[in-house]
C-alpha cells in the first residue's frame, strides 16, 4: 500500500481561538489528522483549563493535556487594538477558525463571522456556544453540566429510583467538538467547488439533543417521556449491567436468537419458550418479571466465570473496568490508548492517544500540549513576517506573551 508522508489534513491551518473543551477538543482532532493548529490564548492566563488541577504534569494540568496536544500556543491580547491586528493577520492566513466568544464580545471586538469572512473570504468560521446564535437563550452562557440538564440527558441517566445523574465526563462538550470537526471538514470540501468560506453555528444544546438518537426519537414518536432505566436499555431486554458474586457484568443480548442461546448456556432453557419472554417486545413488556430472575442468577458466579461461559457461547458481554484495568489491558496497548511524550525538560509524560488509525497516511506523532505562549515569537516571525524588534516591542507593551 502507498503511504502518504503526511496526515490527510496536511496543509490545512486551524486557528483555535476557543477555550475550555468543545472547541479545543475539535482543534485537537484536526491536529491529530495532520492540520497545523495555532491556539490563541490570553497573555499571563491562557486557557482556563491550564489551572484546572490537580493532577498536573509539571505546569500543565491533566485537563489541559487532554484536549490540546499537537498545537502551537500564541499568547495575544485581543482586547488591545494591536493584538486584534495580529489576530486578523493570522485569520487571513488560516483555513478554519474555531471560536466560542460571547455574542457581546464578538460585536465589541469586531470578531463576528461577517467581519472575519470579510478579511478572508475562504475562511470557515466555526462558532460554538451553549445555545447557538438564535433563539431566546442565545446570550445565555453554556456550561456542560447545565446542558446535560436542559437537554434531557440527565432525565434518562441515573438509577430508576433516585436523582438524575450527569454523565461522568463533559459529554456535551465532547459531542459538540465532534460535530464541529465534521461540519468544518464538510465546508472545506464544499469550498473547493464554491470558492467561498462558511460560517457554522453550533450549539451544545442542539448537539447533545441530537446525540440522544433513539431515546429522543422514542419520545417524539410516542409522546411518552422515557423513564430512567439505570444501567438498562429502554428498547432492548436483557441489555444492562448485573451484579455478580464479586463485581459487575454487562449483558448485551441484542436479538431473540442470542436470547435463546443465552438461555441454553446459563441452564435456563425454559425462559426461551416462556410466552412472556419469547421476543424482545414481550421481554420489554415483562421486564419486571425477567430481570429479577436474571439478577438472582448472576449473583451465583464471579464476573470472570460468567465471562468465560458467555465468551464460549458468543453472547455479547463485558466486565466493568476502571482506568487501571483498562490501561493495563493488552487491547489498550495494541491500540495505543496510552502514549508517552516528552516535556520541554525531556521528562516522559503519559497522555491519552488519538483513536484515529488510517492506513495509507502517516499521521503526525503526538506532541505534548504547549506551554503558554511557547510559539508566539516563531509564529509571528515566520507566518506574519514580523521582525524580531517588532516582536520584542509588542512583548514589552504587553500585547503578546
Amino acid at each position: 500500500m502507498v503511504v502518504d508522508p503526511y496526515g490527510p489534513l496536511h496543509g490545512l491551518r486551524v486557528l483555535d481561538a476557543s477555550r475550555i473543551l468543545a472547541g479545543p477538543f475539535c482543534a485537537q482532532l484536526l491536529g491529530d489528522l495532520g492540520a497545523e493548529v495555532i491556539k490563541i490564548e490570553r497573555p499571563g492566563m491562557g486557557d482556563d483549563t491550564r489551572g484546572w488541577g490537580p493532577p498536573f504534569a509539571g505546569e500543565l494540568s491533566a485537563y489541559f493535556l487532554s484536549c490540546n496536544r499537537n498545537k502551537q500556543s500564541v499568547a495575544v491580547d485581543l482586547g488591545r487594538p494591536a493584538g486584534r491586528e495580529l489576530f486578523y493577520g493570522l485569520v487571513e492566513k488560516s483555513d478554519i477558525l474555531l471560536e466560542n466568544f460571547r455574542s457581546a464580545s464578538t460585536a465589541k471586538l469586531g470578531l463576528n463571522p461577517e467581519e472575519l469572512l470579510g478579511r478572508n473570504r475562504r475562511l470557515i468560521v466555526v462558532s460554538i456556544s451553549g445555545f447557538g446564535r438564535s433563539g431566546p437563550m442565545s446570550d445565555v452562557p453554556g456550561y456542560d453540566f447545565a446542558i446535560q440538564g436542559l437537554s434531557g440527558l440527565m432525565s434518562i441517566t441515573g438509577p430508576v429510583e433516585g436523582p438524575p445523574y450527569k454523565v461522568g465526563v463533559a459529554v456535551a462538550d465532547v459531542l459538540t467538538g465532534l460535530y464541529a470537526a465534521a461540519a468544518a471538514l464538510a465546508c472545506v470540501w464544499a469550498r473547493q467547488a464554491s470558492g467561498h468560506g462558511y460560517a457554522i453555528d453550533l450549539a451544545l444544546l442542539d448537539c447533545t439533543v441530537a446525540s440522544q438518537v433513539n431515546v429522543a426519537q422514542a419520545y417524539l414518536t410516542s409522546g411518552v417521556v422515557p423513564p430512567r432505566q439505570g444501567n438498562a436499555h429502554l428498547q432492548i431486554v436483557p441489555y444492562q449491567a448485573f451484579e455478580t458474586a464479586d463485581d459487575w457484568l454487562i449483558l448485551a443480548v441484542g436479538n431473540d436468537g442470542q436470547f435463546r442461546r443465552f438461555c441454553q448456556v446459563v441452564g435456563r432453557p425454559e425462559w426461551a419458550g416462556d410466552p412472556r419472554f419469547a421476543t424482545n417486545t414481550l421481554r420489554i413488556e415483562h421486564r419486571g418479571e425477567l430481570i429479577p430472575q436474571l439478577e438472582q442468577l448472576f449473583r451465583t458466579r464471579t464476573t470472570a466465570a460468567w465471562c468465560d461461559l458467555l465468551q464460549r457461547a458468543e453472547i455479547p458481554h463485558a466486565p466493568v473496568w476502571n482506568y487501571a484495568q483498562l490501561f493495563a489491558s493488552p487491547q489498550a496497548a495494541a491500540r495505543g490508548l496510552r502514549v508517552t511524550v516528552r516535556d520541554a525538560q525531556g521528562k516522559p509524560v503519559e497522555i491519552v492517544g488519538s483513536p484515529v488509525k488510517i492506513a495509507g497516511a502517516a499521521l503526525p506523532l503526538p506532541r505534548l500540549a504547549p506551554r503558554l505562549g511557547e510559539h508566539t515569537e516563531a509564529v509571528l516571525t515566520q507566518l506574519l513576517k514580523l521582525d524580531p524588534a517588532t516582536v520584542r516591542k509588542l512583548r514589552d507593551e504587553g500585547v503578546i506573551g
